[in-house]
This record gives structure tokens, sequence and C-alpha cells, in this order.
């Protein structure tokens, strides 16, 4: 059960991000979000808007250990881990 609770975590953690992005871009840009996306990797920035986009991970961090669900915060910050990966390579 606990493996299983890492990876809604790590999938809550990744969905969280995408939905940062999503945010950044709808609300911070003139483009729509396809748009938006290459536009920003025209501009070799893909690496900071995902890194913008994970910052929605601190508050799904807390909100599960305010339930109690520590082991899916330890997938939330694994997924944490592997985005700021994937921006250093970015």
């Amino acid at each position: 059960m606990k493996k299983i609770d890492i990876l809604i975590g790590f999938i809550l953690g990744n969905i969280g991000a995408a939905t940062g992005v999503f945010l950044f871009i709808s609300l911070f840009t003139d483009f729509e979000f396809a748009d938006g996306l290459l536009a920003l990797k025209a501009q070799n920035s893909l690496g900071k808007l995902i890194a913008l986009g994970a910052v929605i991970n601190i508050v799904l961090f807390f909100i599960l250990l305010k339930f109690n669900k520590e082991m899916m915060a330890r997938g939330v910050v694994l997924a944490t881990i592997a985005l700021t990966i994937v921006t250093i390579v970015l």
C-alpha cells in the first residue's frame, strides 16, 4: 500500500506542476497554451517555466501533510526532484 501512495503522490506532483505551467501561460502571456509552450521553447525558457509550475507542489505537499498522507507527500517531493532534474537538462 505504501508504494501505491508514493506513486499517487508522484502523479499528483506531476499534475500539480502541469497545472502550474498551464496557469502561468494562461494568466501571464498573451498566447494560447500550445502556442505559449512553443514560444517559450524557442526562447529556451522551457526549464524556467517547469520550475515555476512546480511551485504548486509546495501547496500540495502541505495539504497532504495536513491530512496525514505522509507517503503521498513523499511522492510529491519525488516528483519535484524529477522535475528539477528535467529542468537542469533543459
